[in-house]
């Protein structure tokens, strides 16, 4: 299973939440603060397994909203 992520504002959401059902696919729409979550635990995940990343990164993640 794979999984996509687009940020767009609430008519897209609508657009593309409809065009992603036709094929069967799952849709979950979550807001921004849920987004810096996910963000913040793919972050952690990957500092506990000894991938470290940088500030930079980081910032650039979640400037990128």
């Amino acid at each position: 299973m794979a999984a996509i992520v687009i940020m767009v504002d609430n008519q897209n959401t609508r657009i593309l939440r409809a065009s992603a059902k036709k094929p069967g696919a799952n849709v979950l729409n979550i807001n921004e603060e849920q987004f810096e979550d996910l963000a913040h635990g793919t972050l952690t995940d990957r500092i506990r397994k000894g991938k470290t990343v940088s500030r930079e990164s980081i910032m650039k993640i979640l400037d990128s909203k």
